[in-house]
């Protein structure tokens, strides 16, 4: 069992990660009271102001990031955060999904690409479960919507979202935070600065995540009665070697360790014809007669290597990424079965199941070359090369839960992927107002795939291996004008690639496969500062249009899992995101947005499921299957909101008392390709409050906090091959907090 070394005294380890080290500081940096600070990004590998960067990019950093991850949530915190962006999991902190403009897979296989990237500190995080890794002591989160391939190494067809560490400095400084919650919720984190000398320095930030289990299981003898509790931990050194002007060297080894509950899947929690979770609906309850674990280990390094070459710079990055992963669960999410004498429950389950999956052997290593040109000149370029490599093995199990969770099923799937890239970029500044820029990239993917039955059978219909080998040319082109020194217009065209999916046969079905899928974005908009840095703004329009979509259907009556193609699929909408001091000590933010996505195959259709209630039309003779032409994309909200108010009461020198609340708003989406009833999830608000005292002129704070505070409750994702499961978002939550940076 992978098991954390803190795991057996979360609260103790945590007051020990946050307090232990005082001699680390991190002092505040100086503002202008009433203003806006510029938000500088790096979206297009050089360090710039966010209105200067010709496409949609939206950041968080400084006390909105910290005050979302202040009571033990993983990375779906961030869900619609930033315009358009949404996470999702069917796996619970281990899983993350990510869509952007609703673009996104709902494969639940380890071995599923997305077209949303994620990468963390300059390296692309390509497997699903990687994408977990836990956000703390960040300098930013970028968001960058639309294809991205032509400055970022790995392809990037819905958009990337990017982490960036705070680096090792030689400036003394650090910090430490821990909060106390609500079920035993122990958050507790801190970095610091080391000194190595001259020319080096090296930073360390460690994390320590608890909560007590909170959900009983009323099942008598089930083999697991106590749920939803974890223990996750994460640390990252950093060191970083500058030994002249002309080199620098960062290297980065990093690890995370999590041991706790999967995702609960309920049975029947949703009403039968209604979208409503039934009545009398208890979240501190389940009854479930299967076993739930999960555990996880993830280890990995990098080294980034930068030279001056006298006009030209040079970077290169070296990235190295394991894991080894096992989640297991009640798929059925309820007790016994319809065939038998005793029945089953809650409501009506035809048959159990209980399956689990595991991955190991996990090895990803990237490299990263690319030079660019001196910056301040009227043209600047980049360009690089880049090559992947992944192998691993994909564990299915399938235990027979009436049989006493026996193995009585075993699938070994391993695909190897290699894929390398070139690719460049132009950007000219034709005037003093206008700029603009073009980029160009060469992909080429291919991947090796087999499945071995170790116990049981599969289908072989199709096959047990299989070859892919793609390459495609993409490239963007964009440019901005400065309509004043303070306010810029951009757009954007970028067209964007994904390579072959495959995905493995089952005791239920065959191989299945979906060729490569192209995009093409387009976007405009303004960006600008407005009342002398008293408020920024930022807005958009935008389309995209993806041929052969790769879609995966998932479960269905039949309870098969298979990737589709939809011949194409289309996305219109709006962003957009305010930034405004209301009075000088009063800060309000506000960002949503409209999308409105499509699918057009007036041919597909899909599986229906086994117990809801269908919308989309069937289609005609045998079987039990719906055509989902001119459905939304799943997990695609049409609406999102976010806001973030902040009220100051100055109470001394360097002290104040402040109010913080943050709300965030998606409206209804669809859990699955079809329409039924049942897994249209309702539109959900979630609401956060923090009351505190800050002295010391920002040194340190003492807060109170609530999240979820209206304690609205949904059922945000479904199981549909057996009964109407669903699964549930954070009940609400309050806690304490104290952090210092001295």
């Amino acid at each position: 069992m992978l098991r954390p070394t803190l795991a057996r005294h979360p609260l103790a380890a945590a007051l020990a990660l946050a307090f232990a080290a005082p001699a680390f500081a991190q002092s505040a940096e100086p503002v202008e009271t009433g203003k806006l600070q510029t938000v500088t990004v790096t979206a297009e590998r050089r360090t710039e102001n966010i209105k200067d960067v010709p496409s949609s990019v939206f950041s968080l950093s400084g006390e909105k990031l910290d005050v979302i991850n202040s009571s033990g949530q993983d990375v779906r915190m961030l869900a619609g955060r930033v315009p358009s962006l949404n996470i999702e999991s069917s796996f619970g902190r281990a899983f993350p999904r990510f869509y952007i403009r609703g673009y996104g897979n709902t494969d639940f296989r380890s071995n599923a690409s997305q077209p949303v990237s994620l990468i963390y500190d300059d390296v692309v995080q390509e497997n699903p479960i990687l994408k977990g890794y836990p956000v703390f002591d960040l300098a930013a989160v970028e968001v960058l919507a639309g294809p991205q391939g032509t400055l970022f190494g790995r392809n990037t067809p819905a958009g990337v979202v990017k982490f960036d560490s705070v680096k090792p400095s030689k400036k003394q400084n650090a910090y430490g935070s821990i909060s106390y919650g609500t079920f035993g919720t122990v958050n507790a984190e801190g970095a610091g600065n080391i000194q190595l000398g001259d020319s080096a320095s090296m930073r360390i930030s460690a994390q320590v995540q608890h909560r007590n289990d909170w959900v009983t299981n009323t099942v008598a003898n089930a083999p697991t009665h106590d749920l939803e509790g974890y223990d996750d931990r994460a640390i990252r050194v950093q060191a970083l070697l500058a030994p002249s002007k002309d080199f620098s060297a960062l290297f980065n080894i990093h690890n995370r360790s999590l041991d706790g509950s999967a995702r609960l899947f309920r049975a029947n929690i949703i009403k039968k014809g209604t979208n409503d979770l039934v009545d009398g609906f208890d979240e501190r309850k389940i009854s479930t007669d299967g076993k739930n674990e999960q555990q996880l280990e993830n280890t990995g390094a990098s080294a980034r290597l930068t030279w001056d070459l006298g006009g030209l710079r040079l970077h290169s990055i070296t990235g190295l990424e394991t894991v080894h992963a096992y989640s297991r669960g009640d798929i059925d999410g309820g007790y016994g079965a319809a065939f038998l004498p005793s029945g089953g429950g809650p409501g009506l389950i035809p048959f159990p199941s209980e399956t689990a999956g595991g991955i190991h052997g996990h090895r990803q290593v990237s490299q990263e070359f690319r030079v660019e040109s001196p910056t301040g000149g009227q043209l600047a370029w980049q360009a690089g090369v880049y090559l992947f490599h992944e192998k691993y093995a994909i564990d299915s199990y399938d235990y027979n839960t009436l049989g006493g969770g026996t193995l009585q099923g075993l699938v070994v799937t391993e695909q190897k992927n290699n894929a390398w890239a070139a690719f460049g970029s132009v950007n000219y500044a034709v005037s003093k107002e206008l700029n603009l820029r073009a980029g160009l990239r060469y992909t080429s993917d291919k991947k090796d795939f087999a499945t071995t039955p170790i116990l049981g059978t599969v289908n072989t219909s199709n096959g047990l291996t299989a070859h892919t080998k793609d390459s495609k040319v993409s490239g963007d082109l964009s440019g901005s004008y400065a309509l004043s020194p303070a306010l810029n217009a951009y757009a954007r065209v970028a067209t964007g690639f994904r390579g072959s999916s495959i995905q493995a046969a089952s005791a239920f079905g065959g191989q299945t496969q979906a060729g490569p899928e192209t995009t093409t974005s387009y976007e405009a908009g303004l960006k600008g500062d407005l009342l002398d840095k008293r408020a920024r703004i930022a807005i958009g329009v935008f389309h995209y249009d993806v041929k052969n979509l790769q879609l995966t259907a998932v479960g269905g009556a039949a309870n098969v899992t298979e990737l589709k193609s939809a011949k194409k699929a289309t996305g219109d909408g709006i962003e957009f995101n305010l930034d405004a001091y209301l009075m000088e000590n009063l800060l309000v933010t506000l960002g949503g947005s409209v999308n409105d996505t499509k699918i057009k195959d007036s041919d597909l259709a899909v599986a229906g499921c086994s117990q809801c209630t269908m919308i989309d039309p069937k289609r005609p003779g045998t079987g039990n299957f719906y055509y989902i032409n001119g459905n939304a994309l799943p997990q695609a909200p049409k609406y999102t909101l976010n806001f973030t108010a902040r009220y100051a009461f100055p109470v001394g020198p360097g002290a104040e008392v402040f109010v913080y609340t943050d709300w965030v708003y998606r409206s209804k989406i669809n859990f699955f390709l079809y329409e039924a009833v049942e897994f249209t999830g309702k539109s959900l608000t979630e609401g956060g409050v923090r009351v505190g005292y800050n002295w010391g002129n920002g040194k340190y704070e003492a807060a109170l906090f609530g999240r979820n505070i209206t304690n609205q409750i949904r059922a945000v994702g479904g199981i549909d091959f057996n009964n109407n499961t669903g699964f549930i978002n954070d009940p609400r939550t309050w806690g304490v907090q104290f952090k210092m940076n001295l």
